[in-house]
């Protein structure tokens, strides 16, 4: 919550035997601004597929104490980092429907914004597909980052990398995991391995790279994006 502050004006008028005369006097009047409550995503849900690519957005509405008008801003992206955005639309209402490519995965939030542009920022984000045209399978989606966190400092000779990844048509994955001190990392260190989490060993004062591509066992493979940590 922020405080604004507005001048007021306030006109004194005193009567004398020389005239009339005049003062004013300046008040500042202190008001508190309520940011709009965070929205929560609603549909399509999580992980969906979507069997039509005129897809509705839905969200459960923001709620403003001062009763200001809420305008929403929802993000759609083809990755889960949001590096490119592929889509920002705007609306007063907590639906809107958009039309998306098929046969492709698609991450969206939303974020909340009163009159004066206050806002407690993104949504976490859901994923969908849209399905395509005679599609008997899915890729994978973008696997996410779980540990260490993005441009994090560790202190240790080793580090476990933790991430998560689901697929669609809820296939058994496996992941080949590259790690080194190129961007991007080029060093395989897990071929096709089962557990999302594989302990590194490192060394001080140097920066890592790292991804993880998923596969399906049916052809299907989502390469993800290039994390990075620093060592002390």
């Amino acid at each position: 919550m922020k405080k604004y502050i507005y001048p007021l004006i306030l006109g004194a008028f005193m009567l004398s035997c020389a005239g009339s005369s005049s003062e004013e006097e300046v008040v500042l009047l202190v008001v508190e601004n309520n940011i709009p409550s965070l929205p929560s995503l609603i549909a399509p849900e999580n992980n969906l597929l979507c069997t039509n690519n005129e897809v509705l957005l839905k969200w459960q509405a923001s709620e403003d104490a001062d009763g200001d008008e809420i305008n929403y801003t929802i993000e759609i992206s083809e990755d889960n980092e949001f590096i490119k955005i592929n889509h920002s639309l705007n609306t007063t209402n907590n639906t809107i429907t958009v039309s998306l490519e098929k046969g492709k995965a698609y991450y969206w939030r939303v974020k909340a914004t009163d009159k004066l542009n206050e806002t407690k920022g993104y949504t976490g984000i859901f994923k969908f597909y849209t399905e395509g045209e005679a599609v008997q399978n899915y890729a994978p989606f973008s696997p996410e980052l779980i540990a260490p966190a993005l441009n994090s400092v560790v202190q240790s000779s080793s580090v476990l990398l933790k991430w998560n990844a689901v697929d669609v048509d809820n296939d058994v994955l496996t992941y080949d995991v590259y790690f080194g001190q190129e961007n991007p990392p080029l060093q395989k260190v897990g071929n096709a391995q089962t557990a999302p989490q594989l302990t590194v060993t490192v060394i001080s004062s140097t920066t890592y790279y790292w991804k993880i591509v998923a596969l399906d066992g049916k052809g299907g493979k989502t390469i993800g994006q290039v994390w990075r940590f620093k060592t002390d």
